[in-house]
């Protein structure tokens, strides 16, 4: 290469940097460790929106769950908000309350594209306000030796609620295990324990016209019931969360645990079976749908570029491929997620049961909402409040929490 070749490329590379620092930023945090599959993939998918966009330069940040969403709203309070966030749904509808966010514009062929209750995690006040990027449903783990044990003739696992009690009562008598691990602490994942069974018993929280509903005969007879189960649990539940639980069961010191499809990684040498999450006499199996979804914020100059960064990373067959990398329930129906039964048949214990459950509920202060519950589950599971007096004072408080 002569001189005249080395100074036009090098001429030439210091262009394209020159061009590449022009480009205009789009800040997107991301909640979450950078240390799995997923991330790489979006860092992929990233990288073909900004091939395609070259007058923008993603720059990502990955900050733990503990600090990520504080860290997304405190920068949005103080007007300098990141362009796209992933972050909980559940904290939409106080951004969405605060005017921070944008809600998303989707045609009735990209809303008819995710079953409507999937939907119903992101919507709040008639208007959606997160695309769902990460979703999670539950079902029964349950321990094939311990039901050998207790005497207990269920081949596929607990199917409805007098199924767990019976269960219940015959691996206390028979077994040195406890039953169920339940959750309640006060933590998130106790309230999401307890919604599981409220939807399996074909209650709501609050319905579609955002009415509280809590106080409801399908909600006490769930109450009832956890107060039941709570007598085959593990030994004082208000000490444990779910990941205090989880060692319970590979440990084989409780027989049956709720939980998403990916435990299946972390159950130890377990021979476990899985089955939909138990039905009420009211109800029907169901589960508690839990999404993340991007958010894109106000203020930022670059609402239009993040919101089609967004949308790219969401697109139906990219977001197909990116639930399947990363193990999770699929956001929608596609010929990856319509595999997923034929690949391990407790797939559908997770799938089957999306078109009938519920949402977190959309409230604008969900750490209240979280606390109100748990105290209510509490109270019933010490025996501090009868199901009745829970159903009543979680409803009283709701409406409460409802009133913006």
């Amino acid at each position: 290469m002569n001189v005249k070749t080395c100074l036009l490329v090098s001429a030439s590379a210091i262009f394209a940097a020159q061009m590449a620092s022009a480009a205009t930023e789009i800040s997107f945090i991301n909640c979450g460790a950078p240390d799995g599959v997923a991330p790489e993939q979006q860092n992929i998918d990233v990288a073909e929106w900004e091939a395609q966009n070259p007058d923008y330069k993603v720059v990502q940040e990955y900050v733990p769950w503990g600090q990520c969403q504080e860290k997304a709203i405190t920068l949005a309070s103080a007007g300098d908000p990141a362009a796209l966030a992933y972050m909980g749904s559940r904290t939409l509808p106080q951004l969405a309350d605060a005017g921070l966010i944008l809600p998303i514009e989707l045609s009735e062929d990209e809303q008819a594209s995710y079953e409507a209750s999937v939907l119903s995690t992101v919507k709040f006040d008639g208007e959606i306000w997160g695309l769902p990027r990460a979703f999670s449903t539950k079902a029964i783990f349950y321990n094939k030796a311990i039901f050998e044990e207790a005497g207990l003739d269920m081949p596929n696992g607990p199917q409805t609620w007098d199924d767990m009690l019976a269960a219940g009562k015959a691996i206390t008598e028979n077994t040195d295990a406890a039953a169920f691990g339940m959750p309640a602490a006060s933590f998130d994942n106790t309230m999401h324990a307890f919604l599981n069974f409220i939807y399996s018993n074909g209650a709501e929280v609050v319905n579609s016209d955002g009415e509280v509903v809590f106080n409801s005969p399908e909600v006490i007879e769930t109450f009832q019931f956890y107060k039941d189960l709570a007598e085959y649990s593990q030994e004082g539940p208000v000490a444990y969360d779910r990941g205090k639980i989880e060692p319970l069961f590979s440990e084989g010191k409780v027989a049956m645990i709720v939980q998403s499809f990916g435990y299946r990684d972390r159950t130890g040498d377990v021979d476990y079976g899985i089955t939909w999450i138990p039905n009420g006499p009211s109800g029907d199996h169901s589960t508690l749908l839990i999404t993340d979804s991007l958010a894109v914020f106000k203020g930022t100059g670059v609402e239009d570029a993040a919101m089609s960064l967004a949308k790219f990373l969401n697109e139906t067959d990219r977001q197909a491929k990116f639930d399947d990398i990363a193990g999770w329930t699929p956001v929608r129906d596609t010929e990856i997620s319509r595999a997923l039964v034929s690949k391990d048949p407790n797939w559908k214990y997770y799938l089957e049961s999306i078109s009938a459950g519920g949402p977190e509920p959309q409230v604008i202060d969900y750490t209240a909402l979280q606390d109100v519950m748990n105290e209510a589950i509490q109270g019933v599971v010490l025996g501090e409040l009868t199901p009745e007096d829970a159903a009543e004072e979680v409803a009283n408080d709701l409406e409460d929490l409802m009133d913006y």
